[in-house]
């Protein structure tokens, strides 16, 4: 067995552990890092960057975001069902977050809206590409350099398997190599930030009973398996339960052009196998609103639907909303995504010269969805009487060929499950902290109740960052004091 020792051990290396380990190591604590994967960043390598609230790029714009405002937001959306100190103290800190990042040479393009609806408090990083996915790549890049400038170690493929414990303080950790040969390392303190279990089908189906890839199609970053939530309710901490951070997707055209699920995005026209409409297609646009809306339909599906003539007015006016995911209003190649799924056989996407037809092959309820459609074109002449949506998104179908495609429940990975106070320490059922143990990141968030607060963009990743920054600073103030 190899035996170490340090101050502080910090479980896995995505944003949150990368935060932690760094934060406590200013702090002056002795910290090593235990990492699964062969390289650091964890999910986050995907991601785009941070929320921030009242920071030098929203005053810059006069962008009106306040921390009272973001919290009173936030608190009401949630309808109190979260901890308001721990949004507290996270809000009031991410502005200075921002700044901790940009004196390791992290830069940032700006604050963003996601969507046209959504606050401003996305704060993308900057890269040699331009805004886009991956984006935070350069943030965990800028974090792991000033780790090694501080003399943080790292056990890199060489997962945690136990928090050990003596007299109920946390006093090291178990850990395999990756040959398979025991690793313990001796400690004060251990950090959980192993980012929730996205990947683990099994643990989705029995935490949240969903299906991944049937009903479910979040992010399935690969070792995501949920090890730390595991490892955290062994060693007494309490269990919270484990929520998806939903994000509906278009499912069966991910091998299509990105301009076909840009289409069907928009506030089109949408449906439920009974065919008829179950939401107000404008909110659409928040993935979230739209996740939960499919979320309560049979099957857990919608359906978007088009005709050519909507299709072609998008092609000549580019699509009605953008985000910066898809910032790029420009669908011209929709057909040829079209004439690439016929090729292929894909059946994400359905094409028919009748809505009868589409219904038919969609297995929609033909009665319904005739009558919808019918009392939609109405609706277009007139006003939307059923749900109130925006006249500019009112677009008769009235032009063959129809298309349509399947809106499933998606999102990122799981949530939550580590109940943690505003220190970000680990506690158990009586709410006391388990000493010596602190969680952070996916796995200790807790904070969107059963719906990810997308109207604050970048709460994930400002989560994990600031999270992991505050378990950092609690578990080297803690070393301290034993010390």
């Amino acid at each position: 067995m190899a035996n170490y020792e340090a101050d502080i051990v910090v479980i896995a290396a995505g944003p949150s552990g990368l935060s932690a380990a760094v934060q406590a190591a200013e702090d002056g604590a002795d910290v090593l890092v235990l990492e699964k994967q062969a390289a650091v960043g964890g999910a986050a390598n995907m991601g785009m960057g941070p929320l921030g609230i009242g920071t030098k790029y929203q005053k810059q714009n006069m962008i009106e975001i306040t921390v009272q405002k973001a919290f009173e937001m936030f608190m009401e959306y949630t309808h109190y069902n979260v901890d308001a100190r721990l949004i507290k103290r996270y809000f009031e800190q991410s502005a200075e977050t921002i700044e901790w990042l940009e004196d390791m040479g992290v830069e940032f393009e700006g604050a963003f809206r996601y969507f046209p609806k959504s606050e401003a408090t996305w704060h993308i990083v900057k890269t040699d590409q331009g805004i886009g996915p991956r984006a935070a790549s350069f943030m965990n890049k800028a974090l792991y350099a000033r780790a090694q400038e501080l003399g943080i170690r790292f056990l890199l493929e060489t997962p945690a398997k136990k928090i050990i414990k003596e007299d109920g303080r946390v006093t090291g950790v178990l850990a395999e190599d990756k040959n398979g040969n025991e690793v313990q390392v001796d400690c004060k303190a251990a950090i959980i930030c192993t980012g929730g279990a996205g990947c683990n089908k099994e643990f989705i189906l029995k935490e949240t009973g969903y299906k991944h890839g049937e009903d479910m199609f979040n992010f399935a970053i690969p070792g995501i398996m949920g090890d730390g939530l595991k490892m955290a309710w062994e060693a007494g901490a309490d269990k919270l339960p484990v929520r998806i951070e939903q994000a509906a997707s278009v499912v069966g055209v991910e091998d299509l052009p990105g301009s076909v699920s840009n289409i069907f995005g928009q506030p089109n026209l949408l449906v439920n196998y009974a065919g008829k409409r179950f939401m107000n297609e404008e909110q659409m646009q928040n993935a979230t609103y739209l996740s939960n809306a499919v979320g309560h339909q049979k099957n857990r599906t919608g359906f978007s639907i088009v005709d050519s003539s909507i299709v072609r007015y998008y092609v000549r006016n580019g699509v009605d909303n953008v985000s910066l995911v898809r910032p790029d209003p420009d669908v011209s190649d929709f057909a040829e995504g079209v004439k690439m799924a016929q090729e292929n056989g894909n059946e994400g996407l359905i094409v028919a010269d009748t809505i009868e037809e589409l219904a038919e092959k969609a297995g929609i309820n033909v009665d319904n969805l005739v009558d919808t459609v019918d009392e939609y074109n109405d609706f277009c002449d007139s006003v939307d009487e059923e749900f109130f949506k925006d006249k500019r998104f009112m677009r008769p179908l009235i032009k063959a060929p129809y298309y349509c495609a399947k809106i499933c429940p998606g999102g990122y990975g799981t949530v939550g499950g580590i109940r943690i106070n505003e220190n970000c320490e680990a506690c158990d059922k009586e709410f006391e902290p388990v000493p010596g143990l602190y969680a952070a990141g996916a796995d200790a968030c807790n904070i969107y109740d059963d719906s990810y607060m997308f109207l604050l963009p970048g709460n994930s990743m400002g989560f994990a960052v600031n999270s992991g920054r505050i378990a950092g600073m609690s578990a080297a103030e803690y070393v301290e004091d034993l010390d």
